[in-house]
């Protein structure tokens, strides 16, 4: 196990690489930032979103919570949403869940309690409206398929806020996208894209992406 000193002790290497590459690096950083993203993940200490996109500081604007859930009444989400939408200006909203995802591994199995289990309320909402169809898969793939049917509905949830539909109706460009990412391989795979164009009535079930 690494102790936090460690932890110090590699920020300074990471500092003085960053100078050594470029010594303008944090003047720069002062500057301000200009994200062109906005990304909705999972607290998941394996999906490290700048690491797996390699984006560097300044590019993402960055939220996470267990199972990349959307709650409109998370005053935490909700005022991220609304600073990079109507602050920065990001061009595209990620939202992007995981395969082997423990908080959707718990919505399904249940047995938490306390705030976790208040916290995954929404995630078992999708387990209820996707009934039909998880029913009917095999034990050992239905997490992951809740994993993509979770994405879906949280991005459909997050094109019904208040702040992306101030966006859409005001012709500001901005596009929303559900994608998963897959520990096995490292790789990034896209289920949908939402935009002002999309009758949100009617956004699809996506295909299958797990194998």
């Amino acid at each position: 196990m690494r102790e936090y000193k460690h932890l110090l002790l590699a920020n300074k290497a990471w500092a003085a690489e960053r100078l050594e590459e470029n010594p303008d690096y944090f003047a720069r950083q002062m500057a301000g930032q200009q994200p062109e993203f906005l990304w909705i993940g999972c607290s998941d200490s394996r999906v490290a979103p700048d690491q797996l996109t390699n984006t560097e500081p300044g590019g993402m604007f960055m939220h996470r919570n267990i199972a990349n859930l959307i709650h409109p009444g998370d005053q935490n989400l909700m005022s991220v949403v609304q600073f990079a939408v109507e602050v920065l200006k990001v061009g595209h909203i990620i939202v992007c869940g995981h395969y082997g995802c423990g908080g959707i591994q718990a919505a399904l199995d249940g047995g938490v309690q306390g705030h976790v289990h208040d916290w995954l309320a929404i995630a078992r909402d999708v387990i209820d409206s996707h009934r039909d169809e998880l029913d009917t898969i095999p034990a050992e793939q239905r997490a992951n398929r809740l994993v993509e049917l979770n994405v879906r509905d949280q991005l459909l949830a997050l094109a019904k806020t208040d702040v992306v539909q101030r966006a859409f109706t005001g012709g500001q460009p901005l596009e929303l996208h559900g994608w998963v990412y897959d520990l096995r391989d490292g790789l990034l795979k896209p289920l949908m894209e939402i935009d002002a164009t999309t009758p949100l009535g009617t956004v699809p079930t996506p295909d299958k992406v797990l194998v």
